[in-house]
């Protein structure tokens, strides 16, 4: 069986790492990927995101057998609709249910429709009317960009000033282009923040082991927003009613809604959720794997990936198996000055052996040569699997600490809510 991963990132480095791995699958291509990709044996093709025709002509030609789709702005173009116009099988969100991701209105009023717990707020187009809501609402409060913007488009304000800022950059300065042409502003929900990642067809749903990210650039969770530094699986101090409460009052609700809406929802579903005083509530909904989630869930499955996607697809039940014990961690290494202007170029350490896996995410060869170079903000992340938290991060931190790295920075606190 040969496969077709779509992205270039982290994410997509261990989706088609995990198939790879798979019996039956023979090859992985990833389109358009990285150079640090090829490294475990992955097949990289000259085709970007967007250049849909390319990719089912390339999917025909070579038998793909199906193709995996995973950067978020590809779903919302509507990939999968034209592969399945093509007569070929996508694993992901059609472009009306992905919606759910990329519009943040269109998840409110899904969640409200559907009395799914999240925090209230309010959709602005108008400056001067978002700006007299934030002025009523006071804050703490939580500026969005409606659409997508790189994980980028959310501003938690401290102050009043500061969401009135955010407010003018989107609306006004046209920071962030159409995505934030239209702004949502909620209220800032107070609680421990942690993913919960579903293989879903329908109505049928199977969930993957609780993950914490790190969205914040630096050390206790100071610094900007990013697409995240970090991350480990699953969350062990989560009590187990608090997922079962997240699937009935959350997942099973949003998804009936869905097929109510006529958008019935195939791929993965992330839940970013919020542990608040009155229970889970959702922070957003994205509508394909999180990055850097997927690095330290997929390392956690035992069963063949390839195989479990096939049989979803099919609407057969998979057979999932996950490890039980230990815990999985994961620390990014990026671009000093990321996720704000950084430098490209920079010689990368070889790649890690053993108990440690890397991903790449933004990597290329340098000229006449197999060395490698940066080439994005999020660089690669180094994952482990151990018995505990605090070996785990023994581990990635002796490493990273040895790998003398310049222009290169990483936080160094990941995994410590769970100690």
């Amino acid at each position: 069986m040969k496969l077709l991963v779509v992205g270039s990132g982290g994410r997509e480095h261990a989706i088609a790492k995990k198939l790879l791995e798979s019996k039956g699958v023979d090859q992985v291509f990833v389109a358009p990927g990285n150079a640090g990709m090829t490294l475990d044996g992955l097949e990289r093709l000259n085709i970007k995101i967007h250049e849909h025709s390319k990719l089912i002509a390339f999917a025909k030609e070579n038998e793909i057998a199906w193709t995996f789709i995973g950067p978020d702005d590809a779903l919302a173009a509507g990939i999968v609709d034209d592969f399945a116009q093509a007569g070929l099988k996508a694993f992901g969100p059609s472009r009306l249910a992905a919606e759910l991701e990329w519009s943040k209105d269109f998840a409110k009023q899904i969640m409200v429709k559907y009395q799914v717990p999240t925090a209230a707020s309010g959709t602005f187009t108008d400056f001067k009317e978002a700006e007299a809501y934030i002025q009523k609402k006071g804050a703490p409060i939580v500026v969005k960009a409606d659409g997508l913007a790189l994980g980028k488009g959310v501003v938690v304000a401290e102050t009043i000033d500061e969401a009135v800022a955010a407010a003018h950059a989107m609306l006004l300065e046209n920071k962030f282009g159409d995505s934030g042409a239209r702004v949502v502003i909620e209220e800032f929900l107070v609680g421990e923040e942690f993913s919960l990642f579903a293989f879903v067809n329908g109505e049928q749903f199977y969930l993957m082991p609780t993950a914490q990210d790190h969205k914040r650039a630096y050390d206790g969770d100071r610094g900007p927003n990013t697409g995240g530094m970090g991350a480990y699986a699953p969350v062990a101090h989560l009590p187990k009613d608090v997922v079962d409460r997240t699937v009935e009052t959350i997942l099973k609700p949003i998804l009936k809604g869905m097929i109510e809406e006529g958008r019935p929802y195939l791929g993965i579903l992330y839940c970013g959720l919020i542990l608040t005083a009155d229970g889970p509530k959702v922070i957003e909904f994205n509508a394909r794997f999180g990055d850097p989630e997927t690095q330290v869930i997929l390392p956690r499955l035992t069963s063949d990936f390839a195989q479990n996607l096939t049989d979803i697809l099919a609407g057969k039940e998979p057979e999932l198996t996950w490890l039980e014990d230990g815990v999985t961690l994961g620390v990014v290494v990026a671009s000093e000055g990321y996720p704000l202007a950084y430098d490209r170029g920079i010689q990368l350490p070889a790649k890690t052996q053993g108990d440690i896996i890397t991903y790449y995410a933004g990597a290329r060869f340098a000229k006449n040569s197999q060395a490698l170079l940066s080439d994005g903000g999020r660089v690669y992340m180094l994952v482990t699997t151990a018995d505990t938290v605090q070996a785990a991060q023994s581990r990635i931190y002796k490493t990273l600490e040895g790998q003398k790295m310049q222009g290169l920075f990483y936080r160094s606190d990941i995994g410590d809510k769970a100690n």
